[in-house]
């Protein structure tokens, strides 16, 4: 697999999946049996299932965006430094909505097969976004 593929594959994940909320990019970035492991936690397998992961950080944090600050791909490995930020609306982490902006760090490390993303799972400073909301 060229890295110009897997470089793009994860920057529409970023840019239409996570940015845009763009519902129909999903199936031509994603696999079908995509396996996602977010930051707040939850796996999920499927399309459908990472777009109820997708959903939930967005009532959480409606104008939720994702900034990929470093991006490494190897063959069919790519590794991204990212910052997170968005505006605390809903329930996050069980805390009540507060109105605050936050901000966090993390990483996400992606595999791809056949021009999709196959699995992702990312680490988020957690610590960090639970001191923003308290």
């Amino acid at each position: 697999m060229s890295t110009d593929v897997a470089r793009e594959l994860v920057t529409r994940f970023y840019e239409r999946l996570w940015n845009s909320w763009d519902d129909a990019e999903v199936d031509l970035v994603l696999g079908s049996d995509f396996v996602f492991r977010g930051s707040l936690g939850q796996t999920t397998r499927g399309r459908d299932g990472w777009r109820r992961y997708r959903d939930g950080v967005r009532a959480s944090a409606p104008d939720f965006h994702n900034e990929v600050v470093d991006l490494v791909t190897a063959d069919d490995r790519t590794a991204a430094r990212l910052r997170y930020t968005g505006t605390h609306l809903g329930l996050l982490l069980g805390v009540p909505p507060t109105g605050r902006r936050f901000e966090y760090c993390g990483a996400a490390f992606f595999a791809i097969r056949g021009g999709y993303l196959i699995s992702a799972w990312v680490l988020g400073d957690l610590d960090h976004l639970r001191t923003q909301l308290a």
